[in-house]
């Protein structure tokens, strides 16, 4: 690892010196003159590193892999209109002497593409000159130029998108600022290439206007300078013009091709020669075009042997094309004999195939787990855009924010046991939650405007228990018009897997996750954890207390107050429901600061004196409960269900307030019926509040006789 990092530094030492000492040379290339031989050095470098950008453009995956390549191919400019500068000086300098003077690479050149007409030579020059600047760096330009622009234009919905999955919790905070950093980087490499495209541009016109002053002012030179003839000087001047433009025009026409590929190239896991090869390997697409290459092969006076040769090969791709394909489906395809490719079972239990029973097979000891039927796997599987995953890492962020504690993670696993469209919850081994959902369809949910009736599944919404259909996609349009809520399948189920969740939360909550409690709050009051726990409060005793709080909906993030408030119970006779009850006044704020802003009222629900002056007569001594007669109860229940569907027709949650003493007893008999009711009592109200009674319920003529009282 010491040898690896030596030469990593060496070659960053190396690099970093090499760079700045190129670009002087190149500049003394422009003032400088060079001799031939030097000439010759670096027109041949020149041609290498053309070649070399061209591979790594050909070879890299996405355009950011090779982020520095406005900045090469800048340098590289540069490099070749230094050397056009230094051999525009040789040439004119001393071209009077032959086609040899500006050395052994622009003589090879010329007479290789000239063969002794230097006319021809000229058009060829102007072919590449045409191609290079009208047809490629054109084009790249132009596609610079609008990958430009469409990245710009995209870069806030892909910062909002990154914020989405971070909120998620589809990422975390270092992947995000990665992903944020790439879109970034994105950004100012298209804005880069297509300031870029320009110096292609430009360079192709600075090739023409070179050439034509070499020509010409080799000519005049000669003729005037030196005494040559206009034959002999055109003869000369134009190979030795000609010859340069080639060595410069061919690294240029590389460069531009480069550019082109990287503009060009769109985001993949493979290589362009992969990525070519794997989309044009299709036999649907070479056995059409082997057969008219057979039959164009076929008509007289056609050059039929070529046209035939090319069929047959034309023909083997195809019929390669077909095995691989062949052979990838029968590598990629689900296993028959069961839904989502269930495995058929062995016959005897002692045959070779059967496979042994493990302790992993009968006990699962996932503190939470979801079980899903075979219809919803889909909406469990990134890989077929199922967003059942995100929504419940999202639902779980949530959940933990508002109760104080992590919320354990979710396992997903698909039972061949359940109905297709069914779905289980379980705490540990005790199921708390069934229902169904369908991954082809969206729950519409009536409005206060809606008016007609769709066709669909009619169901009870999971959630609130409101009536609903599962309707086709094609649908959601009309049910939009008609004021139809519309929720996606994977929503469903994550809000009421989240309701759940709340309902239990003291259920979710153990001594491990209390204890990792204690260790983020020790790292900021230390001294607090360590004289409260376990020195006067026992660890058993405070997980019980905030099991306490968790069922009766209070959040415990804020540790540092309970544990100065049970520092205070200390060596008291107090149980654990007293001394949760104690602590409530002090958390109840945290509770209304999440369901009403503290600047607006809040809503509540009260309970007539003479309502509650009965509970209070109807209490169990030393237990949790009243003693009501069954149809008392059932109209008090039907009086605050009304009160509670009101408050969700607002979006509020039902919040009842009574006495102190009745509190715990009346909490116990609603959380069976309507386990989303929150009862507080008059102490819990902070002073700081703004109290408004939003309805006050009364059952006068209901009232109970004596004797009469059943326990409810």
């Amino acid at each position: 690892m010491i040898a690896a990092g030596r030469g990593q530094g060496m070659g960053l030492t190396i690099g970093a010196v090499a760079l700045p000492a190129g670009i002087l040379v190149i500049m003394a290339m422009m003032i400088i003159p060079l001799p031939a031989a030097l000439l010759d050095v670096f027109f041949v470098s020149n041609i290498l590193l053309s070649l070399l950008v061209l591979m790594v453009a050909i070879h890299a995956q996405r355009p950011l892999d090779f982020s520095s390549f406005p900045s090469i191919l800048l340098i590289a400019t540069t490099l070749r209109l230094a050397l056009n500068v230094a051999s525009t000086r040789v040439v004119l300098a001393d071209g009077h002497t032959g086609p040899g003077a500006a050395g052994e690479v622009i003589e090879a050149f010329a007479d290789f593409v000239i063969g002794g007409n230097f006319f021809v030579g000229i058009l060829v020059f102007a072919i590449l000159v045409i191609i290079n600047m009208v047809v490629i760096a054109k084009g790249a330009g132009r596609v610079s130029e609008v990958s430009a622009r469409f990245t710009l234009d995209a870069m806030p919905g892909k910062q909002m998108a990154i914020d989405a999955d971070l909120n998620a919790g589809l990422l975390t905070s270092e992947e995000a600022k990665a992903r944020r950093a790439e879109v970034g980087a994105e950004a100012d490499f298209y804005g880069a290439m297509d300031g870029a495209s320009k110096f292609v541009k430009g360079d192709a016109i600075a090739g023409l206007i070179i050439l034509a002053i070499n020509l010409l002012g080799g000519i005049v030179v000669g003729m005037v300078q030196h005494g040559l003839s206009f034959a002999v000087a055109g003869d000369t001047y134009v190979r030795l013009s000609v010859g340069d433009g080639l060595v410069a025009q061919v690294p240029g026409l590389l460069l531009s091709l480069a550019a082109a590929i990287i503009v060009t190239r769109s985001s993949s896991a493979t290589t362009m020669s992969g990525q070519i090869g794997k989309q044009m390997n299709l036999a649907q697409a070479w056995g059409p075009a082997a057969f008219v290459l057979l039959m164009i092969g076929l008509v007289p006076g056609m050059p039929n042997l070529i046209f035939l040769i090319s069929a047959s090969l034309a023909g083997a791709a195809a019929y390669f094309a077909y095995k691989e394909t062949r052979a990838e489906e029968s590598r990629t395809a689900a296993p028959t004999g069961g839904p989502q490719g269930a495995k058929p079972v062995s016959g005897r239990p002692d045959t070779p195939e059967a496979q042994p029973i493990t302790p992993e097979d009968v006990t699962d000891i996932a503190p939470i787990s979801l079980q899903i039927g075979y219809g919803l796997i889909a909406l469990a599987s990134p890989e077929s855009g199922g967003a059942l995953v995100s929504r419940i890492t999202a639902m779980r962020r949530e959940l933990s924010r508002s109760l104080g504690v992590v919320v354990p993670g979710i396992r997903i696993r698909d039972d061949l046991t359940l109905p297709p469209n069914a779905y289980r919850l379980r705490i540990g081994q005790t199921i708390v939650a069934e229902d169904s959902a369908y991954a082809d369809r969206q729950l519409a949910i009536p409005g206060h405007n809606t008016r007609r009736k769709l066709s669909g599944i009619e169901v009870k919404d999971p959630s609130f228990g409101l009536d609903a259909i599962w309707i086709h996609p094609h649908q959601r349009a009309e049910a939009e018009a008609d004021d139809y809520t519309i929720v996606d399948p994977e929503a469903v189920i994550a809000t009421h897997i989240g309701q759940v969740l709340q309902r239990h939360a003291g259920d979710l909550v153990g001594p491990d996750d209390v204890q990792a409690l204690l260790d983020a709050l020790a790292k900021a009051a230390p001294t607090l954890v360590q004289t409260v726990i376990p020195k006067l409060v026992p660890l058993h005793v405070l997980t019980a207390v905030i099991r306490q709080l968790l069922n009766d909906k209070l959040p415990v993030s804020d540790m540092r107050r309970i544990l100065e408030g049970l520092a205070q119970f200390a060596g008291s006779s107090m149980s654990i429901a007293a001394q949760a009850e104690a602590l409530r006044p002090a958390l109840v704020p945290l509770l209304l600061q999440q369901i009403s802003p503290l600047a607006s009222n809040l809503p509540v629900v009260t309970l007539s004196p003479a309502l509650e002056q009965l509970l209070l007569r109807t209490r169990r001594e030393g237990d949790e409960g009243l003693m009501l007669d069954p149809g008392f109860a059932q109209r008090l229940l039907q009086e605050i269900g009304a009160a509670q569907d009101a408050a969700q027709a607002q979006g509020q949650m039902l919040v009842i307030v009574v006495s102190g003493v009745l509190r715990r007893s009346f909490a116990a008999f609603l959380r069976p019926h309507l386990a989303d009711a929150l009862v507080l009592g008059l102490s819990d109200l902070p002073e700081t509040r703004r109290i408004e009674i939003a309805r006050s319920i009364d059952l006068p003529e209901a009232l109970p006789g004596p004797g009469t009282r059943k326990g409810v």
